[in-house]
């Protein structure tokens, strides 16, 4: 006997069905099966849909589920067979992939709560002050001794007579001169605190990164000394003024709270950190420093957040999971921020073939993610918008990673620039500045390699109109960036900065620790290397040499999506500025380097401090 067909108006033909007098109901073939039976499993479909496809279905109509129970109420009896043939829509695939029950490898993290850390300011006589650990920050010269091998420093020599001379003498045993990353915790009787830590400054300290490499170090040693309660005090803080002591302590907590956190969601046992409150003294008391502290934790959180996001591999977070938790960002500060999520039929509309050509091969669909933050209440002064790279893996394509060297092993990193973006989303919600309207915006996807994924030679048109002959399928972040930066600018944005893992050749060029910047505009320069010393993080401007741009022609499109090895930063955002308005101020930077740290095997959670201050900037 024949198989029965019905009309799909999908693909616009006759195709086969299971069975006869099926029904196709959320994506699946739905046969033999009395009514009440059928409510309980269609309920239990659309509630287990991510809120922001929920909320997708209910744009279209009020109720979901009773759309599909009334069009039923007038058969007594259907047939019913389950785990057969999804519906040909994007958002059917979706659904199929989301009533699973578990992920590829039945990974799920574990819903670890960060910990908190009690902040204080205080003024307090270092010898009165009483807790599990004492830790003070110094400098080599505050390690100075005089001809009798006391301290020369006021703290030191204080701290030294109340433990009878035994600080200065254990300083010496263990060679402790103040160098930076040097560290000694004493366990001495004869004061308030159970243990005393000198935490080495180095030669001089009066950078961000000094003062939170001072806060995670003490974390670090108050994990090993086990102590609940901590109090950090500079050796030398006489002559800082009131905004440095600010900017110090609100330092100092940030370290503190990165220094702490450990991604333990994978692992089957993990231990919970000790350290509950962290006593800042001799810096100040009052409002304003309690402000800064409370905006540290904010920011530090939201790297946290980021870091997190690197960290999942791609097996848990693909992009509708990545899609989840930016709807998740708006949610939780829905008075300043909404979502709009894009799907793959939406994104065709807006005639986005660069980032869907990308998108071809997996069989996890694309999410084109846009958040806008927009304050309470007063003028808007700047409308901004941060693009982030969001390849949740990236394989090469057909032009695919192999050899040494080609870390396809850690290629889940290649969404750190949406990391940051959504983790500045997630800062900017707690912290709501005024005056600025920021749109955040990701599109997501994989790079994978299929018979329908794009391939060398293939060419893509992006939505300003332009065509790319693709002739790698492994610089595709490029491809993703461009339909993004054209979206961005129909925003009507004034400044927009993008954040991407683009390149090797940025981690050659500048190594592994800092980011490469790429602007025609010198006034958005400046705001970001000045957001960038308070936030401490490490970016160099590179050049944009239009005599580069030769080597992206093609004989047949506008361009290629690559021009070689040389120069292959400055070729990649030459690419990107292509998709820009020219009115709109562009920014690229290229974090391949500083978004992973190798040794550790871990995230950093780059971009998402200095994209906060950098906004903050526009905001005042």
């Amino acid at each position: 006997m024949g198989w029965p067909r019905k009309w799909c108006q999908c693909t616009n033909q006759f195709k086969k069905c299971n069975a006869f007098e099926a029904h196709e109901i959320g994506g699946f073939i739905i046969n033999n099966i009395d009514y009440p039976t059928l409510k309980k499993m269609v309920a239990t479909i659309v509630a287990s849909l991510p809120s922001f496809l929920l909320a997708s279905s209910v744009a279209h109509s009020s109720s979901t589920s009773s759309l599909i129970f009334n069009k039923l109420r007038s058969s007594s009896r259907l047939r019913f067979s389950f785990a057969v043939a999804p519906l040909c829509s994007r958002r059917a695939k979706f659904m199929a992939h989301t009533l699973a029950s578990a992920n590829l490898g039945l990974t799920q993290p574990a819903n670890i709560e960060n910990p908190k850390i009690a902040f204080a300011a205080k003024e307090i006589d270092v010898g009165e002050w009483k807790g599990d650990m004492l830790a003070v920050g110094v400098t080599e010269k505050d390690m100075t001794k005089d001809e009798n091998s006391k301290f020369q420093n006021s703290i030191l020599k204080k701290l030294d007579r109340l433990l009878g001379g035994l600080l200065a003498e254990v300083s010496s045993e263990e060679d402790f001169t103040g160098k930076s990353g040097q560290s000694t915790v004493l366990r001495l009787p004869g004061l308030g605190s159970k243990r005393v830590g000198l935490i080495g400054l180095g030669q001089s300290a009066s950078s961000p990164s000094a003062f939170r490499g001072l806060g995670e170090a003490v974390a670090a040693a108050a994990k090993t000394a086990q102590a609940n309660s901590v109090a950090v005090v500079l050796a030398s803080s006489e002559g800082l003024s009131n905004e440095s002591k600010l900017g110090i302590a609100s330092a100092i907590a940030s370290g503190a709270v990165l220094g702490i956190h450990e991604d333990n969601r994978y692992k089957s046992e993990s231990k919970k950190p000790q350290l509950k409150s962290l006593d800042i003294l001799g810096l100040g008391t009052g409002p304003d420093l309690e402000k800064k502290l409370k905006y540290a934790e904010d920011v530090s959180s939201a790297i946290v957040f980021g870091r997190e996001l690197v960290n999942s591999p791609a097996n848990v977070l693909t992009p509708a999971a990545l899609a989840e938790e930016a709807s998740k960002i708006a949610s939780s500060y829905s008075d300043v921020i909404s979502a709009n999520i894009l799907t793959a039929e939406q994104c065709k509309e807006l005639k986005m073939g660069s980032y869907l050509g990308v998108a071809a091969a997996s069989d996890n669909p694309p999410y084109f993610i846009h958040l806008c933050y927009k304050p309470l209440s007063g003028p808007i002064k700047a409308k901004l918008a941060l693009v982030g790279k969001g390849l949740t893996f990236d394989s090469g394509g057909y032009n695919i990673k192999t050899g040494p060297g080609c870390s396809i092993d850690v290629m889940k990193i290649d969404m750190g620039g949406s990391a940051a973006v959504l983790g500045s989303a997630k800062a900017l919600g707690q912290i709501k500045p005024p005056g600025v309207e920021v749109h955040f915006i990701v599109a997501s996807c994989e790079n994978m390699i299929s018979g329908t994924g794009m391939r060398p030679g293939d060419i893509l048109t992006a939505s300003n109109g332009k065509t790319i002959e693709v002739n790698n399928t492994d610089a595709e972040g490029r491809l993703t960036l461009a339909d993004a930066l054209v979206y961005a600018c129909n925003q009507g944005v004034e400044k927009i900065v993008d954040l991407a893992t683009l390149t090797g050749a940025c981690i050659v060029a500048l190594g592994p620790s800092i980011a490469g910047v790429f602007t025609p505009s010198d006034e958005l320069a400046k705001e970001v290397f000045e957001a960038s010393e308070i936030s401490g993080e490490k970016f160099w401007r590179m050049p944009l040499e239009e005599s580069y741009w030769e080597s992206m022609k093609s004989g047949v499109a506008d361009m290629v999506n690559t021009g070689g090895r040389p120069g292959g930063a400055i070729t990649a955002a030459l690419f990107l500025k292509q998709f820009v308005d020219e009115k709109v101020q562009w920014m690229h930077i290229d974090l391949a380097g500083p978004v992973w740290n190798e040794k550790k095997r871990v995230a950093t959670g780059f971009g998402v401090s200095t994209l906060v201050e950098w906004v903050l900037k526009n905001s005042s």
